[in-house]
């Protein structure tokens, strides 16, 4: 095809209308006589491809109309009217690239042309801003007073009159005109709409707001004309305006809701500097107050605070819209939910007490019980080094738990939290394991809640150094959901498995498989593994380092802290300068983190920085230090200067969005 359109194009180019005013052979030539002497010029061109052009006649059109196509809306300012624009035909096509290049002159008079051909308001617009563009302020005035004669009722074009004026520099004139104009509104919808439009057009948006209350009051808030004033305040810059109009617009009619917040939402995802945030924020909360009984102002505010992840806030409005209408607790659990996954488990524990205060009557009552206490467990193992007394008082809530609920397959995420505080944290590993077995064999549990339990059960195994046993159920689990996320989870954790032990071919191989996981977490946890033994194993060489790292960092698995950091202290004395060193410098400072050295721990993560500014955990050491900074040794000013840091330094880091965040809360942003 490409060639047969290469045959084509000689006759194609010559014969182009649009041809006949580029053509700088023959400016003089009018243009049907250019174009006729063109035809000519070429008929013997044309006799030879006649049979080509048959051919092709029965092909897609649009194969040769992809480089005919139009340009952008045209420069400089957006025009309405283009949006019913008919499609443009050659003479057309040439006056809107001229207009584009900013040659008014040209454009104005194929513009004239196609009006006079064509009387319409699109060929109006385009010709009156060539005109004022070439300062034929005498000529546009002729033609907007041509149009008020024929259109008598259209106020528009006193504006345009008053546009002219203001581009002339006779500015009391316009101003003139542009009152005149608004006296002139009468209560009529459309007319509103024209004459607002008309005044946004020329750049007055003043006007333009002007134009919309008037005909509010004209028509007695028939339609309140809202989402267009809080568009124009919007384009002002007025979010504060354009905000009380949103909320009136869900005041007259709460359908009105979900349009509101559409708006809101593309408007504060705008929200570089967070002042519109801060501005909604405030708005609602004021309105909130002094309107108790207007649940829309709560509703939006649960609805604000979810977007912001303002999760205090959020429950909040979620028990006030709980108890209003009586939901029982369905945003509640909502909220929860949401609040575990942004690891807000105050917030989320908050909620889960909330419903069990409720009482056995509510539908969320055992759900509430079930994970007010996993809850609880997930924020204790979120320490680095957990206090044991705290672990011994949620063991004794999941077995109160389970004695609750008997063999209750709905709480077996209980099971397996029990097992996992029993193993690693309590020095109780078979206790674990029979609880695990119990799981595995009761009746009702899914196929899914099985293979968590077989997952964990392995875990556990390999804590007790059962190696074997332990590849044999992640391998299970595997089998039972080879293409799910679950799967990926129990063959990462073989991959890390076989390392401990120092199959690092057969590690590297299952860890590249699963660098594509659909779980972006399995997929990073699966790049970094393949990346350290490439990094550090060579089999014809020495692997002594690399095997020394494994066992210390199976060491550290089994919370054998000591062993495990006497291990990564012989690596630079046995090694000097070895590509590992990074990695040790890092383990190190995850297990005395680990031991609660927060100090300690702070200044290996940067000492790393420091050492290894362009190596692959630079970025992530500084992450670490900088929450170590925030949350355990509540140094914010540090905290701050290390999150900044990471914003400038590592721009394309994973950390940058979690760092920005982190940095704007400590900085005290809403």
């Amino acid at each position: 095809m490409s060639r047969l359109t290469r045959h084509l194009s000689p006759v194609m180019r010559h014969l182009s209308p649009a041809t006949r005013h580029l053509s700088p052979a023959t400016p003089h030539l009018p243009p049907v006589t250019h174009h006729l002497s063109l035809v000519t010029c070429h008929l013997s061109l044309v006799t030879c491809h006649l049979s080509l052009l048959l051919l092709l006649s029965f092909l897609p059109f649009n194969l040769f109309a992809q480089d005919q196509k139009p340009p952008a809306p045209p420069a400089p300012t957006f025009l309405p009217f283009q949006q019913d624009a008919p499609k443009p035909g050659n003479e057309e096509q040439l006056a809107l690239q001229y207009y584009q290049s900013q040659d008014f002159e040209k454009a104005s008079e194929l513009f004239e042309q196609l009006y006079e051909n064509k009387p319409s308001l699109y060929y109006y617009q385009y010709l009156l801003f060539s005109l004022v563009e070439i300062k034929e302020y005498g000529k546009a005035e002729k033609l907007i007073k041509k149009c008020q004669r024929a259109e008598p009722d259209a106020l528009r074009y006193m504006v345009d009159l008053g546009y002219v004026n203001v581009r002339s520099g006779n500015s009391e004139k316009s101003k003139k005109l542009f009152e005149e104009a608004l006296k002139k509104l009468g209560p009529n919808q459309q007319q509103v709409f024209e004459l607002a439009n008309a005044y946004i057009t020329r750049g007055e948006n003043e006007y333009a707001i002007k134009a919309y209350i008037k005909g509010r009051q004209l028509m007695n808030n028939a339609y309140p004309f809202g989402f267009e004033l809080a568009a124009v305040y919007e384009r002002m810059g007025d979010f504060k305006d354009a905000t009380e109009e949103y909320l009136n617009m869900v005041d007259l009619n709460k359908s009105y809701l979900q349009t509101v917040q559409d708006r809101i939402q593309m408007t504060l995802s705008f929200d570089v500097n967070n002042e519109k945030n801060e501005i909604l924020r405030k708005t609602l909360l004021s309105r909130a107050q002094k309107n108790p009984d207007n649940t829309n102002y709560a509703e939006l505010l649960w609805w604000y605070s979810i977007q912001q992840k303002d999760f205090d806030l959020a429950f909040i409005q979620a028990k006030a819209l709980d108890r209003r209408f009586r939901e029982n607790g369905e945003k509640i659990v909502s909220l929860a939910s949401l609040a575990v996954s942004n690891e807000k488990f105050d917030v989320a524990i908050d909620c889960y007490q909330y419903l069990v205060l409720k009482g056995p009557t509510c539908i969320y009552y055992n759900l509430g019980r079930r994970e007010l206490a996993n809850t609880r467990y997930l924020k204790t193992i979120s320490e680095p080094s957990p206090p044991k007394k705290q672990l011994e008082i949620l063991e004794k809530e999941f077995t109160e738990e389970l004695a609750y609920f008997n063999d209750d397959p709905e709480n077996i995420s209980v099971v397996k939290n029990l097992a996992h505080i029993k193993a690693f944290y309590l020095g109780k590993p078979q206790e674990s394991i029979d609880l695990l077995n119990h799981a595995i064999d009761m009746a009702g549990v899914s196929a899914s809640e099985r293979a968590k339990c077989k997952i964990e059960l392995a875990d556990i195994l390999l804590f007790t150094d059962d190696v074997w046993e332990a590849t044999l159920l992640y391998q299970q689990a595997y089998q039972d959901f080879k293409f799910d996320v679950l799967g990926q989870e129990a063959k990462f954790k073989n991959a890390k498995l076989s390392f401990y032990i120092g199959e690092f071919s057969w590690a590297k191989a299952q860890a590249d498989i699963l660098k594509a996981a659909t779980s972006k977490f399995i997929s990073n946890d699966a790049i970094a593994l393949s990346l350290l033994i490439s990094e550090n194993y060579d089999p014809d060489s020495n692997t002594v380092a690399l095997g020394i790292y494994a066992r210390a960092d199976l060491l550290d698995y089994r919370n054998e802290e000591d062993q495990a950091l006497r291990a990564l202290d012989s690596i630079p004395r046995l090694f000097g300068d070895h590509p590992i060193l990074q990695k040790v410098l890092y383990k190190r400072a995850e297990i005395v983190r680990k031991q609660g050295h927060y100090a300690e721990s702070d200044s290996l993560f940067r000492q790393l920085v420091r050492e290894y500014p362009d190596e692959i955990l630079a970025d992530e050491a500084l992450m670490q230090a900088a929450v170590l900074n925030e949350k355990q040794l509540n140094n914010r000013e540090k905290a701050m200067q290390l999150y900044q840091e990471l914003l400038d330094k590592y721009p394309g880091s994973i950390y940058v969005p979690d760092a920005r965040k982190k940095y704007r809360m400590l900085r005290g942003d809403k």
